[in-house]
């Protein structure tokens, strides 16, 4: 039976559910769960923005960049899965992990087999290659290029990039200029300044929620042996590091409009500047040993990472209304 209310809930959340309650889903909700679709949000909204400044400069084409915004999110999707299975099959998600605590682990719960998990995967797989396929047959230059470039971090973020520190920079080179960038050329046939610094601008989002994901579980990996970056710098220069993005974003914009490559409409980010000082706050100290009462329960062990991305998503919308404003306006 579909059950689209899960759906809705898989996209907002990663939920946690029994054996039962999982052999009772539609395949689309099992697949959104098991892919984490809740994260997948940036994926399209870095599409988006790409779309958004293609239609600025006159280039924009409905099916290039529909055919690029599922192209990407099911590249993110495969990532994902990988992911999971990679940690899985190394031993990294085994003994209550982090990343069986805040969310469904469909390998290490025991909800799919690895035969019924491959599935997935080459589905998922394929249908991102397929498209990516589609969109080099029709448009050459650097498309090719930035196929490869993406699946060669949808293969290799998980191992050993993310093992030895190059992770959150990855992170921050992909949903920027790869994406963002990316989705821009695929479209206009062509890079831009403007769009390579807006790009960063909205890359520094995912790569906060990221940094504090790693930030949240630095002792778990540095136990396991993976060597994210907080691991290698430590907590306190994590958490610095993490203020220090958000800070850049708000600079970024500003510095943007200065310079005459926007307008004032841009500046609508500056709307939640005061929001900043509760995060600022739960950067300038430690992880709390149990969650506070206000904290959502289903979120916990995440913290610093559950602060960055709801930042993330704030700062997203007003940057997004912006740049659309700025569109219209000018």
């Amino acid at each position: 039976m579909i059950d689209i209310k899960m759906w809705g809930r898989a996209l907002e959340q990663m939920p946690k559910l029994s054996y039962s309650e999982w052999q009772l889903l539609d395949p689309v909700a099992k697949w959104l769960i098991a892919c984490r679709a809740s994260v997948l949000f940036m994926t399209f909204t870095a599409a988006a923005l790409g779309g958004l400044m293609a239609w600025r400069a006159g280039h924009f084409q409905w099916d290039l960049w529909l055919a690029t915004v599922l192209g990407l999110l099911f590249a993110h999707a495969t990532n994902n899965l990988l992911n999971d299975y990679t940690d899985s099959r190394r031993g990294i998600d085994k003994d209550n992990y982090y990343r069986n605590q805040y969310g469904v682990h469909v390998l290490e719960d025991g909800l799919m087999s690895e035969r019924q998990f491959w599935r997935y995967v080459g589905v998922t797989a394929g249908l991102a290659l397929l498209i990516g396929g589609w969109l080099v047959f029709h448009r050459a230059g650097l498309t090719l290029d930035l196929m490869l470039a993406g699946a060669f971090f949808v293969l290799f973020y998980t191992w050993p990039l993310k093992y030895y520190g190059l992770g959150e920079p990855a992170v921050l080179l992909v949903w920027g200029p790869l994406m963002v960038g990316g989705t821009y050329y695929v479209l206009a046939g062509s890079w831009s300044a403007d769009v390579a610094w807006l790009s960063v601008v909205f890359a520094l989002g995912p790569t906060t929620v990221l940094f504090g994901k790693h930030t949240d579980k630095l002792q778990a990996d540095k136990d396991k042996g993976v060597n994210t970056l907080p691991v290698i710098i430590g907590e306190r220069s994590a958490r610095l590091s993490i203020g220090a993005m958000i800070c850049a974003q708000y600079i970024l914009c500003i510095a943007l409009v200065l310079a005459g490559s926007f307008h004032w409409p841009l500046l609508l980010v500056l709307l939640n500047l005061p929001r900043l000082p509760a995060v600022f706050r739960v950067l300038g100290s430690g992880k709390p040993q149990a969650p506070p009462a206000a904290f959502p329960a289903t979120v916990w062990p995440l913290w610093f990472s559950a602060h960055a991305f709801s930042h993330t998503r704030r700062f997203t919308s007003l940057f997004l209304a912006g740049v659309l404003l700025d569109t219209l306006v000018y």
